[in-house]
C-alpha cells in the first residue's frame, strides 16, 4: 500500500510540474519581446525545461557551429510519449520500407535559419512552453521536435550589433541606425552562407550536423519560421506556383488545411496575412522543400520584420510593429501547426507511408562515370542523405545523356556510380539528379537548375530500366612506395583533390612543378598540369620524403617515382614548359561593395576546403594598403563597384598587374573594371529595339522574365590547352545566374559560349537573354604586362555545392602565371 502511494505521489508530482515551470519571461527577468536574448540565454531555459520536466522535455546537442556555439533539438511530448520515445521514432520510420503501425504525428519546428531574422527564436521559447502548459492536449499523440536556433552565429551576431547600436529606450523611427545593419548582417553564417540554401548540398557544419537527426526522424509535418520585409504581412501555406511535379496531392493539400486553421486564428486577431504568392516549392535546398522530397508537409512562415525591425519600427502605412506583434504571430501558426497535425494523426501516418511507396518516375536509375575523384564526393554527399548507391556489371546502357541532351548508349564498367529509385528515398534522387525539372510556372524565387551530374562534372546516363546493381567497393590502388633514390615524383592534375594535395604541400615548403604540355615517362602519359615534386627542388628541405609521405597519406594520393627527368614524349623536366608552381600570398576584397555571400563563397573554399592561408582586406582600409605585398587579389562579385571602383584605383590596380600581380574579378566586379581602366573586357553590345512595346500594368513582372536567367545550366566550349582550364575535358557545364555578357577576349577566352549553346540543357532563361549571352564569355585570362587579369563571369564556387568548378578556381591561383 505504501508502494503504490509512493508511486501515485511521484506520478502527481510528475503531472504537475510542467504546471510549476517558469515561463520564458518569468526565467529571463524581463518580459518576452522587451529585449533580444542571447544564445547562451537560449540555451540556459531549454536546459531548464528540460531538468524542471525531464518527463516532457529531452533535449540533445546535435553539434556545435564554427564560433562553438551549441545547436539544439528538444523532443516535446506528453510523459507517456516521451517513455516510449524510441519506440515511437522506430516505429514512425517503419513507414518507409513496409507497412507502419503508428497513431502519433510528428512534428519539426525550425527558428531562427537567418540570424538576423531573430524573432523565431524568441518565439519558440514561448511556444515550447505553451504546449507544455496551456496547450498539452496537442501533445497526447504528437511528438514536436523544436529546434529553437539553426544559425546560433548569425542571431548573436545580430543580437549583439542591435544591442550595441540601439537606442534606449528603442526608437521606432526607421531612419535610426538600429534599423540599419552593415554589411556583415547577422543573416548568415559564420561563413556568411545562407543556411537556408544549404539543405540538400550541406557544405556546411550547421546543416551536416542537423541532417543526421533530421534523418532519425523525417518528420510529418516541418516548419521553417522567418521573417521579410517590414512593410509584409505575415505569409504562410499554401505555397506559390511552381510546385515541384513531385509534390503530391496530399501534401499540396494539407498545405492549404494548415493554412485555414492559421487563417481562423489570424482572422479573430484582425491580423493581415497572405498565401500562393512569391514562395515557391522547387529549388530542393530550402526548409519547406527538402522535407517535401523527404516526405513530409514541409512549409515556410514568414513574418514582416527582420534585421530591421528591432524593438519596434513604424512601417511605411504608419502602424508600429513590435518584436511582441511578431512572437505572437510566430506562437500562433506554431501552436496552429501542431494543432492540425494533432487532429489529423492518423491521415498524416497513412498518407507518409503512401510516398514511401514505389513510384513510377521515367528514370528508374541514373549512371555517372568520370574522375574517380569527383565520384567519390559524390558519394559523400549521397552518404549524409542516406541515399544508397551502387556499381554495376561491365555491360552497355541506352539512356538520356547528360553531356549531349539526346538518347545514346554508353558502355558501363565497375568504376561507374548507380544510383536506383527501389529505394525510400527514390523521391529526393529523381529531384537531385533529374536532368530537367519540370516547371508549372517561370516566375521562381531561386534557381531552376542544379541536377548533380552537371554539379559534380560527371559523365552520366539516366535509364528507363532498372539497373542491377552490387555494392559499391572504391577500386584500391597500389601506391608505390617514395623510394629516397627517385629523380622525382609524379601525380595526375585531374580533380579537385589534386589542388588540396597542391595546397598542403606548398604550405609545408615542398617545391613543385607543373607541365604545361603532355609528356609520356617510363610508359605512362601525363596531361597538362600533372605535378613534379623533384628531390633537387627539395635538396634542402629536412625530412623532405617524410613530410612528403605524410600529405600524400593524408590526401590519398599515389605518387608515381621516375628515375630521371628525360621524357618519352614531350618537354624534358627541365624545359621552359615546365613551371615552378608559386607559393602565392593571395588577398580578398571584404565589405562594401562586395556581396557577403559571394565573399563567404571564397572565405569557406580557402579555410574548409583548400586549407590554404588568405589575407582579407576590408573596403574601408583598401586605400592604405601596399597591394605589392601581396601576389593575389580577388574581388568578390557584387553589386557596387561601378561606384566604389574610382580612377585612381582603377590605376592602382592597373599598375599592380601591370607589375605581375594577378587579379581574379568575378561577377559583378568585372563591371567596376570597364572603361577607361587599361583592361581588355568588354561588355557586349546588344541592339536596342526601338520599338515602343506597351504593356499591361498585371503583366510587367512576367514580361521581364524575358530578360532573365535564374540559375540555368549551359553546356560551354573549353580551351583545355589554356593554364585556367587543365583537368577538364573540352566541354564545361556552367550554372549562369543572371544575363551579364562579355565579349570574348582577344586572346585567353578559356571558357565560352558558341553559337547555339545559348539555350540551357536545363532550367529557365528567358528569351532575351538568351539572345544576349550568345557568343560570350564564362571564364578568360587577360595577359597584361608581367600580371594578368582573370575574369570569373559566372560563379564556379556557387553555394559551395558546384563541385565541377572548384578545379578551375585552383587553376586561376596555382597554374595560371
Amino acid at each position: 500500500m505504501k508502494r503504490l502511494l509512493l508511486l501515485l505521489t511521484t506520478a502527481l508530482t510528475l503531472s504537475l510540474s510542467a504546471q510549476d515551470i517558469k515561463s520564458p519571461s518569468e526565467f529571463l527577468g524581463y518580459e518576452l519581446g522587451t529585449h533580444f536574448t542571447r544564445h547562451h540565454e537560449v540555451v540556459d531555459y531549454y536546459q531548464y525545461l528540460a531538468k524542471n520536466a525531464p518527463d516532457q522535455v529531452l533535449l540533445q546537442e546535435y553539434g556545435k557551429t564554427n564560433e562553438r556555439r551549441p545547436l539544439l533539438i528538444a523532443t516535446v511530448s506528453t510523459p507517456s510519449n516521451i517513455r516510449n520515445i524510441e519506440a515511437i521514432r522506430t516505429e514512425h520510420l517503419k513507414s518507409t520500407t513496409e507497412a507502419g503501425n503508428s497513431p502519433i504525428a510528428i512534428v519539426w519546428l525550425s527558428y531562427n535559419v537567418h540570424g538576423n531574422e531573430s524573432v523565431s527564436t524568441e518565439a519558440s521559447m514561448q511556444t515550447i512552453y505553451d504546449l507544455l502548459t496551456q496547450k498539452k492536449e496537442y501533445l497526447e499523440n504528437t511528438v514536436v521536435l523544436i529546434d529553437p536556433c539553426i544559425n546560433p552565429d548569425g542571431r548573436d551576431r545580430y543580437v549583439n550589433w542591435y544591442n550595441q547600436y540601439k537606442n534606449t529606450p528603442n526608437n521606432i523611427d526607421p531612419n535610426s541606425k538600429e534599423h540599419h545593419e552593415g554589411w556583415w548582417s547577422g543573416r548568415s553564417n559564420h561563413y556568411m552562407f545562407d543556411l537556408n540554401r544549404d539543405w540538400a548540398w550541406l557544405t556546411q557544419v550547421e546543416s551536416q550536423y542537423r541532417i543526421k537527426v533530421y534523418n532519425e526522424w523525417l518528420p510529418h509535418v516541418h516548419v521553417d519560421f522567418h521573417e521579410q520585409g517590414v512593410d509584409s504581412p505575415y505569409y504562410f501555406a499554401p505555397a506559390a506556383e511552381p510546385y515541384h511535379e513531385v509534390i503530391t496531392p496530399f501534401q499540396r493539400a494539407f498545405q492549404a488545411t494548415i493554412g485555414k486553421n492559421h487563417a481562423k486564428y489570424f482572422d479573430t486577431n484582425g491580423w493581415f496575412y497572405f498565401t500562393k504568392e512569391v514562395f515557391d516549392l522547387l529549388y530542393p535546398s530550402y526548409g519547406d522543400t527538402y522535407p517535401m522530397y523527404t516526405g513530409s508537409i514541409g512549409m515556410t512562415y514568414e513574418q514582416g520584420g527582420s534585421g530591421r525591425a528591432g524593438l519596434g519600427i513604424v512601417t511605411g502605412i504608419g502602424d508600429t510593429l513590435t518584436l511582441k506583434d511578431r512572437i505572437a504571430h510566430h506562437k500562433v501558426t506554431g501552436l496552429s501547426t501542431v494543432e492540425v497535425a494533432s487532429k489529423n494523426a492518423i491521415e498524416l501516418n497513412k498518407e507518409f507511408e503512401k510516398f514511401y511507396a514505389n513510384k513510377n518516375y521515367t528514370y528508374k536509375s541514373y549512371v555517372l562515370d568520370g574522375d574517380p575523384d569527383r565520384i567519390l564526393a559524390l558519394t559523400k554527399l549521397l552518404d549524409m542523405h542516406e541515399i544508397a548507391y551502387g556499381q554495376v556489371k561491365p555491360t552497355s546502357l541506352k539512356g538520356f545523356k547528360y553531356s549531349t541532351g539526346k538518347t545514346g548508349t554508353i558502355k558501363l564498367s565497375k568504376t561507374n556510380l548507380v544510383i536506383n529509385i527501389d529505394q525510400p528515398k527514390r523521391t529526393l534522387v529523381k529531384v537531385l539528379f533529374e536532368p530537367m525539372t519540370k516547371l508549372s510556372d517561370s516566375v521562381t524565387y531561386d534557381i531552376t537548375a542544379w541536377s548533380l551530374p552537371y554539379a559534380y562534372g560527371l559523365d552520366a546516363i539516366a535509364s528507363q530500366n532498372l539497373i542491377t546493381k552490387e555494392p559499391y567497393v572504391r577500386e584500391k590502388v597500389t601506391k608505390p612506395s617514395l623510394s629516397p633514390s627517385a629523380y622525382a615524383y609524379l601525380t595526375e592534375w585531374n580533380s579537385f583533390k589534386d589542388a588540396k594535395f597542391l595546397a598542403g604541400l606548398l604550405k609545408n615548403k615542398i617545391k613543385v612543378r607543373y607541365s604545361t604540355k603532355p609528356f609520356s615517362i617510363e610508359g605512362k602519359t601525363y596531361q597538362r598540369g600533372s605535378l613534379i615534386i623533384s628531390k633537387a627542388d627539395n635538396q634542402n628541405l629536412k625530412s623532405f620524403l617524410k613530410n612528403l609521405k605524410e600529405i600524400t597519406d593524408k590526401h590519398d594520393i599515389s605518387l608515381q617515382p621516375v628515375a630521371s627527368g628525360l621524357v618519352d614524349s614531350g618537354k624534358d623536366f627541365g624545359s621552359n614548359h615546365v613551371q615552378m608552381i608559386k607559393e602565392s600570398k593571395i588577398a580578398m576584397l571584404s565589405g562594401k561593395p562586395t556581396s557577403t555571400l559571394k565573399f563567404g563563397e571564397i572565405w569557406h573554399f580557402f579555410e574548409q576546403q583548400l586549407n590554404y592561408p588568405l589575407t582579407v582586406i576590408d573596403s574601408d582600409y583598401l586605400n592604405r594598403i601596399d597591394l605589392s605585398s601581396y601576389d593575389i587579389l580577388i574581388l568578390p562579385s557584387g553589386s557596387g563597384y561601378i561606384d566604389f571602383m574610382d580612377m585612381a584605383f582603377k590605376e592602382e590596380l592597373n599598375d599592380w598587374v601591370l607589375n605581375g600581380g594577378k587579379l581574379i574579378a568575378m561577377g559583378g566586379a568585372i563591371k567596376g573594371l570597364l572603361g577607361e581602366s587599361g583592361f581588355a573586357i568588354e561588355s557586349k553590345a546588344v541592339p536596342i529595339d526601338s520599338t515602343l512595346n506597351l504593356e499591361v500594368f498585371d503583366e510587367t513582372q512576367r514580361e521581364s522574365i524575358k530578360n532573365n536567367i535564374t540559375g540555368a545550366i549551359f553546356r560551354t566550349k573549353v580551351d583545355n590547352t589554356h593554364p585556367l582550364a587543365y583537368g577538364y575535358k573540352d566541354t564545361y557545364f556552367t550554372l549562369k545566374n543572371g544575363s551579364d555578357a562579355y565579349e570574348y577576349l582577344r586572346n585567353g577566352s578559356v571558357v565560352y559560349l558558341e553559337d547555339g549553346q545559348n539555350i540551357p540543357v536545363a532550367g529557365f532563361a528567358g528569351s532575351e537573354a538568351q539572345k544576349k549571352i550568345a557568343n560570350t564569355l564564362i571564364f578568360g585570362v587577360e595577359s597584361h604586362g608581367s600580371g594578368q587579369v582573370i575574369y570569373m563571369i559566372d560563379d564556379p564556387l556557387f553555394r559551395g555545392f558546384w563541385e565541377n568548378g572548384k578545379l578551375l578556381f585552383a587553376n586561376a591561383l596555382f597554374m595560371v602565371n
